[in-house]
């Protein structure tokens, strides 16, 4: 395997999780008995730019399909993240209606219903049907397609061409990296800005965030390897902010290099030295992660049969990725989590990859009155735990596994 940016052969292991199916490749009743497809979850680092990267093994055309189930307008959190970040650009760009706002990655129109709403003209790029015909909906034009360099030209020869590109946790999910920055520059005015969000390689190691490894992320992303890979392809990062969205993201700003229209934020250099001082340009950081999610698995196994032993019901919330890679990793089935509680309507009456755990609605929580509720994805913690605060009144109990057992 060789780095997807740089093409240095790669040969330094980060952590290998097993196999497992791809998080998001739901199953249904009478897929149950039907043999599964499971993939090396095995992430390398590159010792020349130091991409955190998995081999294409799962084809990205397979993962986002007209059966993808993920949906980003269920998690209200999100929501007002979207809405917050909205009137943030506004205010500090002056988009409006004579203004272009394109997403890579749009979803269900989570986002861009929000400038629309301000009148600010929008395109939605996505590639799963499914969630771009809720878009659609919405009144959110988008254009069903995996974005690259040809598709950027296609859409610049018809002369879209956008004030604002932006994309929410979409870096991570391209095999391509080259290609899709390199479309770009393509799409964007010369005086227009770029944005994107992606999970903070830094926050994932220090915070032991193995769970949010699976197949669609085919990159695992610091302000290092981002700035070398926008600069190849005559894009300069500007500015950069640190959001609390899964688990620890970063929002990088950017511009065309040839135009420099936007002044250089110190934020970048200081972003950069925490990198460097944290350790992110050295192999030795990235040794003994292994370990450290073995621990989880371990901890994690033995809360999980004491709870049996002692004749606790176990159920869990929230069939995120996340999810389905920690529960895979450590092999846990329906004997141990009894189901598992979803608000997406996509996502209930189907099976998790790999575990086989039914996915139900939240009445079930109310029915059996579990002893406790394992929160999967820990980032929702607070919206989950205020959401289902009626399991006190029966003594139960959340419990985290993420980046420790946690028991509350």
């Amino acid at each position: 395997m060789n780095c997807r940016f740089c093409n240095q052969n790669l040969t330094n292991e980060f952590v290998d999780l097993g196999f497992s199916p791809p998080s998001n490749s739901f199953l249904n009743k009478e897929d149950l008995n039907k043999p599964e497809v499971f993939y090396p979850l095995r992430i390398m680092v590159c010792e020349k730019c130091f991409l955190v990267q998995i081999d294409e093994f799962a084809k990205h055309d397979d993962i986002f399909n007209g059966d993808y189930v993920y949906f980003s307008s269920f998690s209200t959190s999100w929501l007002k993240h979207a809405e917050k970040y909205t009137e943030m650009m506004v205010n500090r760009f002056g988009f409006n209606e004579n203004s272009k706002v394109v997403e890579i990655a749009s979803n269900d129109g989570y986002l861009l219903q929000y400038f629309l709403k301000k009148g600010i003209p929008v395109l939605g790029i996505e590639p799963t049907s499914n969630t771009a015909s809720v878009a659609i909906e919405k009144g959110v034009e988008t254009v069903v397609d995996f974005f690259g360099k040809k598709l950027a030209s296609e859409l610049s020869s018809k002369n879209i061409k956008a004030d604002l590109i932006l994309g929410n946790n979409v870096l991570a999910h391209v095999p391509d990296i080259n290609d899709f920055v390199g479309g770009l520059p393509i799409l964007l005015k010369d005086s227009g800005v770029i944005t994107f969000e992606f999970p903070h390689l830094l926050k994932l190691i220090k915070e032991n965030q193995f769970d949010t490894i699976y197949h669609e992320h085919f990159s695992y992303l610091s302000l290092y390897s981002v700035q070398k890979i926008f600069k190849s392809n005559g894009l300069e990062i500007f500015d950069v902010e640190e959001v609390s969205t899964h688990g620890g993201s970063l929002r990088i700003f950017a511009q065309k290099e040839i135009q420099k229209t936007q002044e250089i934020s110190i934020n970048v250099q200081t972003v950069l030295n925490q990198e460097k001082d944290f350790g992110l340009q050295s192999l030795e950081i990235y040794q003994g992660f292994q370990v450290k999610s073995e621990k989880v698995k371990n901890d994690f196994w033995s809360f999980l049969l004491e709870a049996k032993k002692n004749g606790k019901k176990v159920a869990a919330y929230g069939a995120a990725a996340k999810g389905v890679t920690l529960l895979n990793f450590c092999g846990i089935r329906k004997d141990l989590i009894n189901f598992v509680v979803d608000a997406s309507p996509y996502k209930r009456d189907k099976f998790l990859p790999g575990i086989h755990i039914p996915v139900v609605s939240e009445s079930w929580i109310k029915e059996v009155k579990p002893d406790y509720v394992v929160i999967l994805p820990w980032n929702l913690k607070n919206e989950i735990q205020e959401q289902l605060h009626y399991i006190r009144e029966w003594g139960a109990c959340f419990v985290t596994a993420v980046p420790e057992i946690n028991i509350f």
